[in-house]
């Protein structure tokens, strides 16, 4: 297994450093904060992802499942919205203005599983876009649990600091691939590169169940193949500003919209601008 990345920075914070989270997100594009969970908690998202991923694991065969709107059934999840020090950071990320749900997710990894080709999740609003583009467009920033730990051996991240912004060139020896989607090393394949330990620059992301992992959504990232013993089990949401407007938008769903009419009076202030995923929509040239 390998060891914590030595940075010339401090990148792991407790919970109450929402102000150092903020800065080191945006700065160098993540941030690790140690503890963030109340106790029982990790276990009990554990238990809410393996309730709902895993009937669809089991019929479908899949090593894999990635489950795109996972909150919306999942109150233990949801409840998240009601804890204090997790949404003191949420608000830190959206420099504290008013805010609501972006999106959330649920991933169901069984050992042998594959590796994640290096990616971004920033997409462009080029015609046709998906809902993808519209949601990673943002300004989001994720915030992942990873319930299992996480390293190089468990299926875990690796990212590139500092990758988040505009102007970051591939790494030495890559270029980009189609919409700076991935990058390929200069003179091989030509698809994304799925190798996380020969790439300059590149960190493991290592981890503890109740550890929060925060990245922004342009940061570069990938998966190493999981070669642990135990299924790895994560979930993520985002917040975007409430100023966010983008030109053009999906119908929001029936399981959206009974999730906010679910939640509570304390936590719609988030929901009431929620929009879900959109299935197959696409944007329209206006």
């Amino acid at each position: 297994m390998a060891t914590k990345t030595a940075l010339p920075y401090r990148f792991e914070f407790d919970p109450a450093e929402t102000a150092e989270i903020a800065a080191c997100n945006k700065r160098h594009g993540f941030a690790i904060v140690k503890g963030m969970l109340p106790p029982g908690m990790a276990d009990m998202l554990k238990a809410e992802v393996r309730r709902v991923l895993e009937p669809v694991v089991r019929s479908s065969g899949a090593v894999t499942f990635t489950h795109d709107h996972f909150i919306e059934y999942s109150p233990v999840f949801a409840s998240l919205m009601t804890y204090e020090p997790y949404m003191r950071i949420a608000r830190a990320l959206c420099d504290d203005e008013p805010m609501t749900l972006n999106r959330s997710a649920a991933i169901y990894k069984k050992p042998g599983c594959g590796p994640m080709a290096w990616h971004t999740d920033w997409d462009p609003l080029s015609h046709p876009y998906r809902t993808n583009a519209v949601l990673n467009n943002s300004g989001a920033s994720s915030m992942w649990f990873y319930l299992n730990g996480i390293d190089d051996v468990r299926g875990g991240l690796a990212i590139i600091p500092d990758s988040h912004a505009e102007d970051w060139p591939a790494p030495d020896g890559f270029e980009f691939t189609a919409r700076n989607k991935s990058f390929s090393r200069k003179g091989g394949a030509s698809g994304p590169h799925i190798r996380m330990d020969d790439v300059p620059g590149a960190m493991p992301v290592i981890a503890e169940p109740g550890d929060l992992i925060v990245f922004a959504e342009r940061t570069y990232h990938g998966v190493y193949p999981h070669r642990g013993t135990e299924t790895r089990l994560s979930c993520g949401m985002s917040f975007r500003k409430q100023s966010y407007k983008p030109e053009q938008l999906w119908p929001i769903s029936e399981s959206a919209r009974s999730f906010i009419d679910f939640c509570g009076p304390e936590v719609r202030p988030f929901v009431e601008g929620y929009w879900g995923m959109g299935g197959n929509w696409q944007s329209e040239p206006l």
